[in-house]
Parts: structure tokens; sequence; C-alpha cells
């Protein structure tokens, strides 16, 4: 069956995770994908542990599922002529190098938009195509460190976390590089004239920040961590088990509010302050193992209590299952297409 995106024909030059998630995504709806790698620079991610037995990462194979790929040297005209070619045919380019680089090639948008107009030219790049940091090299842990987001990531008096959920390729870069993309498509349907769409990792990063963001931008003042009662200044946290687990609380509407009150016994809920609401409820916590909280919680739809699972036990959860997102040891794509039927029943 034809995904929503079929009919889009898409030349990708991405390496790493941005670029190549943000193409996933557009192969998973059905889109055309020809990833395009260069011969002689080693992709990091098809290097990765585990190998697979067709010779790359389980990663990259993951990253690069629904996709064709090509071999070609940029460096030579044969390359070059073959790029060329393929854009007769590919109308929309994915590329994560920085700003410069594919001018070097003749393959950047001013050159390229000259001859196809209706080209849609996708540039991520770490700081984007203008600006002091334009030319500056970088990671995910840059973005989150130069964005806030960082600095919003951990507990009063500790540093950053380290996460291996990259934040800012993913949801600063590659997420909003599939937003940009596609809206250069439906203005291009209306216009017939393509454009280049300029994701800046750290842009996207800093726009990460949609509640405590224009809070201390009208104050102009800094919150810190623990401060507020969505960032741990509250019950609304996470807690230890009498195993070492942890559980997360969010209950934070009254009738939510309410029950867990009950189920944690806690007389007076309402009259307490934060601070002793946060010291009881870490006490109940604390009382139990953590597979006694996961019996107890799975019949309190109205609790808003969760253990915080690895990975694995995510997947193997029965609602992951349920919901199939897991199929043949890869994760598959979350998006549901739900389609009501109008032809009506003679």
């Amino acid at each position: 069956m034809q995904g929503p995106l079929a009919g889009l024909k898409i030349l990708d030059f991405s390496t790493l995770l941005p670029g190549p998630f943000a193409t996933m995504l557009l192969a998973d709806l059905g889109a055309d994908v020809l990833h395009i790698e260069a011969p002689n620079k080693a992709d990091v991610v098809k290097e990765l542990l585990p190998q697979l037995d067709s010779g790359v990462s389980a990663s990259y194979a993951y990253l690069h599922r629904g996709k064709n790929t090509r071999t070609l040297d940029l460096k030579t005209v044969e390359g070059l002529r073959e790029v060329e070619d393929l854009l007769l045919e590919y109308d929309i380019v994915v590329e994560q190098f920085r700003p410069g680089v594919m001018a070097k090639f003749g393959l950047d948008y001013q050159t390229l938009s000259t001859r196809f107009p209706e080209l849609i030219y996708c540039s991520i790049t770490g700081y984007g195509q203008s600006g002091p940091l334009a030319e500056h090299a970088g990671h995910d842990i840059n973005y989150l460190a130069l964005s806030g987001v960082a600095n919003s990531l951990r507990r009063a008096g500790e540093r950053p976390v380290a996460s291996s959920l990259q934040l800012a390729d993913i949801a600063g870069g590659a997420l909003h590089a599939v937003i940009g993309l596609l809206a250069a498509v439906i203005e291009r349907g209306t216009t017939g004239k393509g454009q280049q769409v300029d994701i800046s990792m750290l842009d996207a990063a800093l726009s990460l920040h949609p509640l405590f963001g224009p809070m201390q931008l009208a104050t102009n003042q800094t919150i810190e961590p623990e401060a507020e009662a969505l960032n741990g200044g509250s019950f609304y946290d996470y807690y230890e088990t009498k195993d070492g687990r942890y559980v997360g609380v969010g209950s934070l509407e009254p009738k939510f509010q309410q029950r867990l009150s009950e189920v944690l016994a806690i007389t007076n809920w309402f009259e307490l302050d934060d601070v002793m609401k946060k010291q009881r409820v870490a006490q109940a916590i604390y009382a139990h193992d953590f597979s006694e909280w996961q019996a107890m919680l799975r019949n309190e739809p109205e609790l808003c209590i969760t253990p915080v699972l690895t990975f694995l036990e995510a997947t193997q959860q029965p609602h992951a299952q349920a919901r199939g997102l897991v199929e043949n040891m890869q994760l598959v794509s979350p998006l549901r297409f739900i389609k009501t039927s109008t032809e009506k029943s003679k």
C-alpha cells in the first residue's frame, strides 16, 4: 500500500543521525528516498555495534530502512554528472554539511536552483546558514548546552545529564526538517517554485522551551532547576522504590491528586505544602519494591503514576506489544492513519 507521501522523490546526502532520521520518517510515509554515500568517508553510525549479517550496524539498518542507496564520489566529474542526472528525477535534496561544503561541488542551492527552480533543498546544520557560529562544528551535546536545554536537564547543584537520547539531533534537527520540508512541498504545489529550508539544530533546540522559555523572557529571570512545579520543585517528580528502581508521579490535576492521596494513604493531602507532599510521597513509594508498584499501578487509570522502564522493558510492555511498536527487532513507525469509510451500505 502506498503511503501518503508517495510521489515525493528525495536525494539524501546526510549522514550520522539528524538527516537520516528525517528521511527515514519520510520514507516510512511513502517517499522515494535515495541515499548517497561517499566511497571513502565512513559513517560512524554504520560502524556501531552490534553489527548485523548485512555488514552494517543495527542502528544504521534502522535509520536507512525503506531507502535505496548509491555510492557516489562528489569529488569526481563522474560522480557530479550522476548527481545532475538524478536531479532531473529527484526534486528534493536533504544535506547535512556545514555551510559552503556543497558549494565546493557546485551542488549548493543557489547554483542548483537556477537550473531546477522547483528544487526544495533542506539543509540541516548545527548553527544554520548564517550567524557567528555558522562555520563551527558541533554535536548534540553542544546544541543542548548552548540552547539552555542541558541546564534544564539537571538537578539543583548537579551537572547536566549526558543522555543516550539525542534531543537536539532528533527533536531539533530531524523533526523540524520534516516539518519545514513538507511545508515547502505544500507551497510549491501553489507557486510551482522550490526553496531552501535552513534548519539549525541550535535554533530548533532553543524553541523546545514552550513553557519556561516565555516565563523567563517575560521576567528576565532564570528559572533554576527544582524551582518550579514541573522541574522538580513539587511532588511532580521521580521517586525511588525499595529496591532501587524508580516511578514517575505526575498527578497534577485535583482529581488525580485525590486518588494519589488515597492510594498512598496520605491524609490531609490538600492541606500540606509542596515540601511536605514531596516527603510523604517519597516515603510511600519507598515502602514497596518496583514489581509491587507495577502490580498496583496496572489497574489505576486515574492515578498518573508510572514505572520508569528501561528501553527493552518499554518495548516489551503489553501496551507496546498491543500497538505493534516492534517488528523483526526494529521499532516501527509510530504514525497511525485511521480512515473512516464513507461508503454507504446498500
